[in-house]
């Protein structure tokens, strides 16, 4: 079981940043892929980047226009999502999952049925 705790979300105006961590423990091992999703009030909860643990191939969602970055410090057991430019669109909350599922070609690793493992997520509210 890998147990996932997500940080650094809070309440910024448009055009800031924020950097968004997920912290793993028990058994990462396992794990072969993280990624970040996010969920707005009445809406599905939608993918927004992956990174692969060993490689560090990354994955990312149309919408972000290169305004999001995600990394890994594999030493720390963690993810970072860094989050440029903030549209208030951009509000939501934020949650980090885990894998252990190999996969390969581009549209690897967008889907929730991909992670096995979720934190609890943080909140990021961009005000206008």
């Amino acid at each position: 079981q890998v147990h996932l705790v997500e940080s650094g979300g809070g309440l910024v105006q448009a055009g800031d940043s924020l950097r968004l961590s997920c912290a793993a423990s028990g058994r990462t091992f396992s794990n072969y892929a993280m990624g970040w999703f996010r969920q707005a009030p009445g809406k599905e909860r939608e993918f927004v980047a992956a990174i692969t643990w060993t490689v560090g191939k990354t994955y990312y969602a149309d919408f972000e226009k290169g305004r999001f970055t995600i990394s890994r410090d594999n030493a720390k057991n963690t993810v970072y999502l860094q989050m440029n430019s903030l549209k208030p669109e951009d509000t939501a909350v934020y949650y980090c999952a885990a894998t252990n599922f190999v996969c390969s070609g581009s549209g690897c690793y967008k889907r929730t049925t991909d992670f096995g493992s979720w934190g609890q997520g943080t909140q990021v509210t961009v005000s206008s």
